[in-house]
């Protein structure tokens, strides 16, 4: 084991809730004005002051004796909190003003901004700075401070422990969790394809499909901009024979499924197929019939312009590869399948959903359903669809950061957990992702990055390089839909 010699900070709160260590090494000035620039994910504990026992606290900047602060603060959170000054004064001064103490000796004046929102930006001065909730449920935040320490601390102890670690890691909860989805069964040339519909470029469409599966849809409406290179043909039916298809009617109809390598998709062109009055009503088998019955003038052809997320599981011939390890946990690697269990007779398909992190630090889940190139595909045990190479540059596909080194983690290369450019409920989120390499520049530097911001601010400092990811020479494109597996 490797020997790390770690700082450790130990301040006026017993309950050691500091952050001067994770921004001590921030500081740019050797004097005693000394400049900070962080941003940090917090999670907040139980607000250690007297008559604040069931409130809940998030200190951002802790109070050292002598020591001012000012700045300006920029923060999100998890529900609405206040905002809190410290500043320091002696018991005399007190004067019945409102204050905040923990052992009844050191007391500070409390600046408490009532109003409580769940984002804001402040100017700030004083002793210490923190977020507050009279919630006794723990929040997180995510803040940005820019600011200026002055004077020096006297009552903060630097001690020098030699600890034994091998490597720094992340730990997290429900890293890999399963999430059962619900199948459809289409047709293609008269055989059976099995398929999931994750997500869709159109609201109206989403709500159908979500009301018909009972399990949510979610809006992706960069889809739109797929190119047609990138798209194959769904048929769906408005009318005609009764069936399981989208809208009631005969099922839908695929033009290709990943046999057909260089043609499937996972991303569908929505068309609507409708019988003119006085037909003779069919059950198409292929897309080959409805365009011989569209040259005929039997139907009405509508190219909606709607773009579905619908990956096939099961088609003739083939299948998404079924896991062999069927127990799930936190340490569960991407290789060796995404799915757990097919079960055709109640139309369920069981994949593992991974934890990362969407743009502003909130937790979001994601399925892996296909990939290009062929390479990281095989590894992960899913569909190659060389098809989405289309989106290389394409507004349809947004960006997904994975680290290369680092903090040791639950991410597809060992490291943290990835960040994705848009989450759910986003304008840009879509399941598209071109991927980008985050690699540090020194890895003894190394910290957990839980935002797209962390990441830019270290990219621009010169402490890491982000690239895109070229596998196997090519291009890497993940289908990567975003879903709830708790719903």
């Amino acid at each position: 084991m490797n020997k790390y010699l770690i700082v450790f900070i130990v301040g006026i709160f017993v309950v050691g809730i500091l952050t001067i260590s994770s921004i001590s090494d921030q500081f740019v000035d050797a004097n005693s004005r000394k400049k900070i620039h962080f941003t940090q994910t917090i999670t907040s504990i139980q607000d250690p002051g007297q008559g604040h026992e069931s409130h809940q606290l998030a200190l951002i900047l802790s109070p050292s004796e002598g020591t001012i602060y000012d700045g300006s603060l920029t923060f999100t959170a998890s529900e609405p909190v206040q905002k809190v000054v410290l500043h320091e004064i002696n018991e005399n001064d007190a004067k019945g003003q409102p204050t905040w103490t923990i052992d009844g000796k050191k007391i500070y004046a409390l600046s408490l901004i009532e109003k409580e929102t769940m984002s804001d930006s402040f100017e700030f001065t004083g002793a210490a700075l923190a977020l507050h909730s009279t919630n006794s449920q723990e929040f997180t935040t995510t803040v940005s401070v820019d600011g200026w320490i002055r004077g020096q601390p006297t009552e903060i102890i630097i001690q020098q422990i030699n600890l034994e670690k091998e490597e720094s890691s992340l730990l997290l909860s429900n890293t890999n969790v399963p999430v059962a989805i619900p199948m459809h069964k289409g047709i293609f040339n008269s055989d059976s394809v099995f398929y999931i519909i994750t997500d869709s470029s159109n609201q109206e469409l989403a709500e159908v499909i979500t009301e018909k599966q009972d399990w949510k849809v979610e809006l992706a409406p960069p889809l739109v901009n797929t190119p047609e290179t990138a798209l194959q043909l769904m048929f769906v039916f408005t009318n005609g024979i009764t069936g399981d298809g989208i809208y009631g009617y005969q099922a839908d109809v695929f033009s290709s499924t990943p046999i057909q390598e260089s043609e499937y998709s996972s991303l569908n062109s929505v068309v609507e197929i409708t019988w003119k009055k006085g037909q003779n009503k069919i059950i198409f088998e292929s897309a080959e019939e409805i365009l011989e019955a569209k040259e005929g003038g039997r139907i009405e052809f509508k190219e909606t312009g709607n773009v579905i997320n619908a990956p096939q599981i099961i088609w003739p011939d083939g299948q998404m590869m079924v896991r062999d390890d069927k127990e799930i946990t936190d340490d569960s690697l991407y290789t060796g399948g995404q799915i757990i269990e097919i079960n055709e007779e109640d139309m369920i398909v069981t994949f593992i959903a991974h934890r990362g992190w969407g743009p502003d630090g909130r937790t979001i889940y994601y399925i892996i359903t296909d990939a290009t190139p062929s390479g990281p595909a095989e590894m992960m045990g899913i569909t190659y669809s060389p098809a989405s190479a289309e989106l290389l540059i394409s507004p349809a596909a947004v960006d997904l950061f994975q680290f290369k080194n680092g903090i040791k983690g639950s991410g597809p290369m060992g490291f943290q957990p990835g960040i994705a450019s848009a989450a759910l409920g986003d304008e840009n989120y879509s399941p598209i992702w071109r991927i980008y390499n985050v690699e540090w520049n020194n890895p003894g530097n190394a910290k957990i990055l839980e935002t797209k911001f962390d990441i830019d601010f270290f990219n621009k400092e010169n402490l890491l390089t982000v690239s895109i990811a070229r596998t196997m020479n090519s291009d890497h494109l993940v289908n990567c839909p975003f879903i709830d597996p708790f719903q």
